[in-house]
């Protein structure tokens, strides 16, 4: 099964005291080698929320077929100093199965749905 997963997540006041060439400097040093590390079972796309919402400042969406690996790289980027430092803190999680009707569907069809 394919799960999509949204992660909610909010820049702080610290973060943003940064100057724009210190925060691309820890996210290029801290957060993008996690994501690379995870690239080959967790597909990440990021989106900027500010402008259009209160909840959270940005979200990222998520693609795996592999909870684990997604685990996995939940607990990374909390050993990096942009979220145990609480440069960010994460919000909602939305996790979901692509097309779960039809899986379902199918092992029905199979008999093998319990």
């Amino acid at each position: 099964m394919k799960y999509g997963i949204v992660l909610t997540y909010t820049v702080t006041p610290r973060w943003l005291a940064l100057s724009r060439e210190q925060r691309n400097a820890m996210r290029a040093t801290h957060l993008e080698p996690v994501f690379a590390a995870h690239a080959d079972r967790v597909r990440a796309r990021f989106f900027d929320a500010e402008a259009f919402t209160g909840r959270c400042s940005d979200f990222t969406v998520l693609e795996t077929d592999d909870l684990g690996a997604y685990y996995f790289l939940i607990e990374a980027l909390r050993d990096t100093p942009v979220i145990a430092e609480g440069y960010l803190t994460f919000g909602e999680v939305f996790l979901g199965v692509e097309d779960g009707f039809q899986a379902y569907e199918q092992a029905l069809a199979a008999g093998a749905a319990h």
